[in-house]
């Protein structure tokens, strides 16, 4: 488990650069945008500053922290009592996913464009799932 912990570590940030989505008009000779969790924030810090934060801190803070957390726990660098934080911060993360997901849901509801999901979407929610199991097979294992 501690193995999969670390390797979180490496894939959270591939995931953060993955694309997510291919988003554009979905007309011949026009070619799909690709969006993914940086290039999202990048443009959100041009236009919502409060979204971007918020997603700043769901995406990228949430995860590695739980991520680190979980780690000092697993190498008894850390009390297993700081296993609820850990498992609130998970939840944070989970709910980026949801945002991206509702926002392919309503670009394709909407009918102007074409929104594709893309491999970082599964590898980003994957990671996050990951995530979550690890940390609540660390809390049975600490009971």
């Amino acid at each position: 488990m501690k193995y999969a912990n670390l390797a979180l570590l490496i894939l959270f940030p591939i995931a953060w650069f993955a694309p997510l989505m291919r988003a554009g008009l979905g007309l011949p000779f026009f070619h799909l945008s690709e969006i993914s969790v940086i290039t999202g924030l990048q443009s959100l810090w041009q236009t919502d500053i409060f979204l971007a934060l918020l997603v700043t801190l769901f995406a990228l803070v949430a995860p590695i922290l739980k991520t680190l957390g979980l780690a000092l726990i697993q190498f008894g660098l850390a009390s297993p009592r700081l296993l609820p934080v850990l498992t609130i911060l998970g939840k944070l993360a989970m709910a980026d996913v949801f945002l991206i997901a509702l926002y392919i849901v309503l670009a394709k509801g909407v009918g102007v464009g074409k929104v594709e999901t893309a491999w970082g979407l599964y590898l980003f929610t994957a990671c996050i799932l990951a995530s979550l199991a690890l940390s609540l097979l660390e809390s049975a294992k600490a009971r």
